[in-house]
């Protein structure tokens, strides 16, 4: 995701890390486990801490005054780790205009109760 978000290549990354893209993408889908060392190197590539791969795991997560809602979590997640979910993202946070980011948020609204049934 972060990878995505900075708008590196699996190639890039790799060349940066001393890996093939491959190996990128076996890292990236969970099939392949990475070392400490190989961790560090890429939290300093991408620009973060090393907690941020850490963040949502089993026994890791903070929930503010316990209202986090089950499974809503997942949701985010999935959303996130879709193609179209992170360009949402992305693009959204590059709308500087606050009216605009409110109008574009109410105009979600709006498509998605519309879409619930009745």
């Amino acid at each position: 995701m972060r990878r995505i978000l900075l708008g590196m290549s699996q190639e890039k990354l790799g060349s940066r890390l001393g890996l093939t893209f491959q190996q990128v993408q076996k890292y990236e889908k969970g099939a392949n486990r990475i070392g400490a060392s190989k961790l560090w190197e890429l939290s300093n590539i991408l620009e973060v801490p090393i907690a941020f791969f850490y963040e949502n795991l089993a026994g890791t997560q903070n929930y503010e005054d316990g209202f986090e809602e089950s499974g809503q979590q997942d949701f985010v997640t999935e959303f996130v780790q879709s193609g179209k979910g992170l360009n949402i993202i992305k693009y959204f946070v590059q709308i500087k205009n606050p009216d605009v980011r409110r109008n574009i948020l109410n105009m979600v609204r709006a498509i998605a109760k519309a879409d619930e049934p009745s």
